[in-house]
């Protein structure tokens, strides 16, 4: 039996000394890098940029190549006024045409301007994306790193309690065993003790499950690897909370840091490109062509003395064309109110979001300045509960007291436990939505 246990202990050691403590800092950076949410917001900007790189695209000309070749197999005849008749089978011929052609767009209303200047305000939309998913990243990593620190803290709440009750369930036995308690107590001591026990594995196995979701926020998914059952890390158990945020402080300057409101802008400046592309289908398009031709024909045989048997052609050509807009069944001014409506309808979108982050940074704020307030308020709860238990157990111990006053001291101190580290977590919670409506979890 012995030659069994030792191996198993030096291995749960081993295992033990393998976790390292995961900052917080290590954590984000880590899903910045992996995060497939970013990830994907960085292949849309991508896109973006990459419509950009040829924007200037748009003030090019066109140049086209064509050509083909033809061959023929005819026969002919042909009669004339004066009775005589002319015949050929079999003639063979060919023809080979090639040309170049060149259009090059002078003027078209400045639609051209507009869609360069449009693809590089995608180009700024598809970044703000990034940004706003960045937060948003950012944010479920510190909420759910605090989410596994503050189940450590329920941990160690439900040790104290664990150590309370095999006090109690020894007490209870020895009064037993001297005949000043009863059975009933020792069961009930029993009871308690086994219940915060399973209490315990039940927060052991919730912080697995959050260490699981703090996983694929920094790691997507084990395609890359790294997200691999063998790696142990624990976080810190504490919960640091800056007290000093003030409304004013985050309101300020809300505008110009709050991704929604920045993308919402954005948005409002590409619809309004969008309508100087569509006015200016209402001017005239002016456009300079050119052309090269080459033509060659080459035939075996002919019927009529008049037509040659070999002939090419070569020569160029250019000129201008207008295309002057007189009547298209008013598609353009339907286009052009739709654009219209579009900016209207991006300005209230605008102005929605704007009040609704406004609204979730005063409740986010409230929030905070109470979860402060109840986190003085509990800490020191704490201690009147942690003295209320300690002074009952004592009494117990010298039989002036019952066991339900014992519980109930107990109970007092588990509620006061619950009720400071909801405080902790709450209060940092709104601290990072705070952040995260002003827009400054990243810099």
């Amino acid at each position: 039996m012995k030659c069994y246990v030792l191996p198993f202990l030096l291995l749960a050691g081993f295992s033990a000394t393998a976790q390292r403590l995961l900052p917080l800092e290590e954590a984000i950076a880590t899903a910045l890098e992996n995060n497939y949410d970013i990830r994907l917001s960085k292949n849309d900007s991508q896109v973006a940029w990459l419509n950009n790189s040829y924007r200037n695209a748009a003030l090019y000309p066109t140049l086209n190549a064509n050509t083909g070749i033809t061959f023929n197999n005819n026969d002919q005849l042909q009669k004339f006024s004066d009775g005589t008749t002319r015949e050929r089978k079999g003639v063979k011929s060919s023809s080979l045409v090639a040309s170049v052609s060149l259009n090059w767009t002078l003027f078209d209303g400045m639609k051209m301007f507009a869609t360069r200047d449009k693809a590089a305000e995608f180009v700024k939309l598809g970044e703000l994306g990034i940004k706003n998913q960045v937060v948003n990243t950012v944010a479920d990593v510190i909420n759910t790193y605090y989410n596994i620190a503050r189940l450590k803290q329920q941990v160690k709440a439900i040790d104290e309690q664990i150590s309370i009750n095999e006090e109690r369930v020894k007490l209870a036995e020895y009064k037993l065993d001297i005949g000043v308690g009863t059975k009933p107590d020792v069961l009930q001591s029993k009871v308690d003790l086994n219940a915060q026990k399973a209490l315990k594995l039940e927060q052991m196995n919730a912080i697995d499950q959050q260490k699981e979701i703090l996983n694929q926020l920094m790691y997507g998914t084990v395609a890359n690897g790294k997200n691999n059952p063998s790696v142990f890390y624990e976080v810190s158990d504490s919960i640091p909370i800056n007290t000093g945020l003030s409304l004013g402080e985050v309101q300020e300057g809300l505008e110009s840091t709050n991704p929604l409101l920045l993308l919402a802008k954005k948005n409002m400046d590409i619809a309004r490109l969008t309508l100087k592309e569509r006015r200016a289908e209402r001017f005239p398009t002016v456009a300079f062509n050119s052309n090269y031709n080459f033509s060659k024909s080459d035939n075996k045989a002919v019927v009529n003395p008049f037509q040659p048997l070999f002939s090419r052609n070569t020569g160029f050509n250019y000129g201008f064309t207008a295309s002057i807009p007189i009547f298209n069944r008013f598609n353009v001014q339907r286009q052009i109110r739709q654009a219209q409506l579009d900016i209207s309808y991006q300005q209230l979108l605008y102005d929605n979001q704007k009040s609704l982050i406004s609204l979730n940074v005063i409740n986010a704020y409230k929030d905070y300045e109470q979860q402060k307030k109840a986190l003085a308020l509990e800490e020191e709860n704490i201690k009147l509960a942690r003295e209320n238990v300690n002074i009952v157990l004592q009494v117990y111990k010298l039989n002036s007291t019952t066991l339900i006053q014992l519980k109930e001291a107990q109970l007092s101190l588990q509620q006061a436990y619950n009720r400071l580290i909801a405080a902790r977590y709450n209060a940092r919670l709104a601290e990072t939505e705070l952040m995260r409506l002003k827009g400054e979890l990243v810099k």
